[in-house]
């Protein structure tokens, strides 16, 4: 790795972790914010969803942003409103301004996000250190979230809330700087930006977030499922827009890529199982071992410690001489091992007996599984679409968060209540509630695993970046044959449709 692409990969990974611990780092603060700020039980929720939406909304339209007008110019962009907006968060005096900050924040996040995988695939096309790039890529997106727990229970305790948003400041005016300094101009593809389109697909995401969100919240102004329909209906129109706008914001020719598709729902039953684990995982450690904030947060440490481990070190050796393909197999087995493990904790567990191991197992799974499922999704991007393509991605990791989130909470009070309204003791009726939602994001594994070995066998041979086309189709080549790749093979023909 050269010291200009390893200095660039430090400036897009250091800016993917900001964004990415913005996504937890909250959640331990809001109890505090609720209390310094007057916030409803209702309206404190929108601390997270208010961020949460306009992050995944916008998330496929800034993509296609990178195409057209250059990924460096909508990273920076993108970095310089999640930093305004995290000063602005820090110094909010009332709710009101709060919950704008983090609408303009999320919106900043999505811009910078979305464009990173594509710029990791440019930067780095030979499959060897592409897999290395997404091996550290994936240590800020899977360690990251794990890592926010500690960062917020230590910032909140030491410093007070508003230090959780301020911290972005100095480290996002460095990174800017430091991207100016190193992050190259892209190609740039001639074209206009469908706005009807976008207005269609960000209130269809947005409004599809928050849908799931809504699951959870018994004070939703609407029901879930009005909501959700909305969002169909907007994605439908969406698509009918796409088919006969003169220039699509997103060509239905990728819609129709099995491929792409396949590795889309895989990433987003990933992240259901991933940020639903981390979610239940932070209320049983809480309500039932009854850790207090910060050691809830160092209870997390040995999952992201072995996720960077393997990410860093592991991760791409599996890659090179087994393919992706084998290792995110691998890599389920490993999650769902692990979460069958936590859904036989007992009421009364030890930590270093009963929870420790399947953390590690955890880390272990996710270490491998990440780094190889964001490979696959990139597969067989041409070098036009590569920014929509990485927004697509960041997408379905946005989807899979919320729902996970959602649908693991959602099970683990039913069973709860059920078992307290069957008059059991609540430090059972608690565990069994928290293990059958650990069984549900075990099964969103299994889903995984079934997508990965039926519709994830033929890879795509589309070249992923010019000049790099044997790279990149010996890379996707290498999910099929479980051959370590050959960057002397020439490449293979271009099939459209895959």
């Amino acid at each position: 790795m050269s010291p200009s692409r390893g200095a660039t990969l430090a400036v897009l990974c250091t800016v993917a972790l900001m964004i990415v611990l913005d996504s937890t780092i909250v959640a331990v603060a809001i109890p505090a914010i609720q209390r310094d700020l007057g916030f409803t039980p209702a309206g404190v929720a929108w601390v997270v969803n208010g961020y949460l939406v306009a992050f995944a909304g916008l998330l496929l339209l800034a993509g296609r942003l990178g195409d057209l007008l250059g990924a460096r110019r909508v990273f920076l962009t993108g970095l310089t409103v999640f930093t305004a907006a995290s000063l602005l968060c820090g110094v909010a005096p009332n709710a009101g301004l709060l919950v704008a900050g983090r609408f303009v924040q999320g919106a900043g996040g999505a811009l910078a996000s979305a464009v990173i995988l594509g710029m990791i695939v440019r930067l780095f096309p030979e499959p060897g250190p592409q897999a290395r790039a997404m091996g550290i890529f994936s240590f800020t997106q899977a360690g990251g979230a794990a890592i926010g727990f500690v960062a917020g229970g230590v910032l909140t305790d030491l410093a007070g809330w508003p230090a959780i948003f301020l911290i972005n400041v100095p480290f996002g005016v460095a990174a800017w700087f430091f991207g100016r300094r190193f992050i190259l101009d892209g190609d740039r593809f001639a074209g206009r930006v469908d706005v009807l389109g976008a207005l269609l697909i960000t209130a269809g995401l947005s409004l599809g977030v928050y849908a799931i969100v809504a699951v959870g919240e018994p004070t939703s102004p609407a029901p879930a499922w009005s909501l959700a329909a909305a969002a169909f209906l907007l994605v439908v129109l969406f698509l009918v827009r796409q088919g006969k706008a003169p220039e699509p914001l997103i060509p239905l020719r990728l819609l129709r890529r099995p491929w792409l598709l396949a590795a889309s729902a895989t990433m987003v039953l990933i992240m259901a199982a991933g940020m639903g684990f981390q979610f239940v995982n932070t209320l049983f450690l809480q309500r039932v071992m009854g850790f207090d904030t910060l050691r809830t947060g160092l209870g997390f440490l040995p999952t992201p410690i072995v996720i960077g481990l393997v990410s860093l070190v592991v991760a791409a050796r599996l890659t090179a001489r087994f393919g992706p393909r084998r290792v995110l197999l691998t890599g389920l087995l490993l999650l769902a091992a692990g979460l069958a493990l936590l859904s036989r904790i007992p009421a009364a567990p030890s930590y270093v007996v009963d929870l420790l191991p399947a953390l590690i197992i955890m880390g272990l799974g996710v270490g491998i599984t990440v780094p190889a499922i964001m490979m696959l999704a990139m597969a067989g991007a041409s070098s036009e679409d590569t920014g929509l393509v990485s927004g697509l991605n960041n997408t379905a990791q946005q989807a899979g968060a919320a729902l996970g989130l959602a649908v693991l909470a959602a099970v683990a009070a039913s069973r709860t209540s059920s078992r307290l309204a069957a008059g059991v003791a609540e430090p059972l009726a608690l565990r069994d509630g928290y293990s059958s939602a650990f069984l549900v994001g075990a099964a969103f594994v299994a889903a995984a695993a079934l997508i990965t070995a039926t519709a994830l066998r033929h890879p795509p041979t589309t070249p992923a970046v010019p000049g790099a086309a044997a790279s990149a189709s010996v890379a996707a080549g290498s999910v099929g044959s479980g051959a370590a790749p050959s960057a002397s093979r020439p490449p293979a023909a271009a099939e459209p449709g895959n």
